[in-house]
């Protein structure tokens, strides 16, 4: 009787799948590098608000909230909930970059699981997602991050790579 040799998971990966985990790495890397400088370099903590241009400031928020302030969860359960829901979501989303067939899944992959990752790390570590990116001078409501960014422009490409397909179909 001969054994079947199981393939390695690690060769189960597509090229895709790879970029998406880089991707990721990526992601989190920079949002966690640019926290940093914003909370130990420039100390916004503070000082509150840096104004860097007409439409651009730096302005230091804690968001106890879902992505953009949204659903606050001022309770130590709630972080906690929230946390998990995040790397939950960010477990599925490594599986299904595992069998990305498309550069453009890849891309989308990263960005959303660095992006989700980055914000559990300061959930983690502060209770609160750290964010500074504020752009109101432009009308946009919202201060944000890396880890936000790479979320939403992630989601933006899921969500047009399924229209592509559907175009393709």
């Amino acid at each position: 009787m001969s054994e079947q040799t199981q393939p390695s998971p690690l060769k189960q990966v597509t090229p895709n799948g790879w970029l998406a985990y880089g991707l990721a790495a990526a992601v989190i890397v920079v949002d966690q590098a640019s926290k940093f400088w914003i909370l130990q370099v420039v100390d916004l903590p503070a000082r509150g608000q840096v104004l860097v241009a007409p439409f651009f400031n730096l302005s230091m928020v804690w968001n106890r909230g879902v992505s953009f302030g949204l659903l606050r969860a001022e309770a130590d359960l709630a972080r906690w909930g929230l946390a998990a829901f995040a790397l939950v979501v960010a477990v599925a989303l490594v599986v299904w970059a595992r069998r990305a067939e498309r550069v453009l899944t890849g891309l989308a992959l990263g960005l959303i699981i660095g992006g989700a990752l980055g914000n559990v790390i300061d959930r983690i570590r502060f209770g609160a997602v750290t964010d500074f990116l504020d752009f109101t001078g432009l009308g946009f409501p919202w201060v944000f991050n890396v880890a936000d960014s790479g979320v939403s422009v992630g989601v933006a490409l899921v969500l047009l790579e399924s229209v592509i397909g559907q175009r393709k179909a």
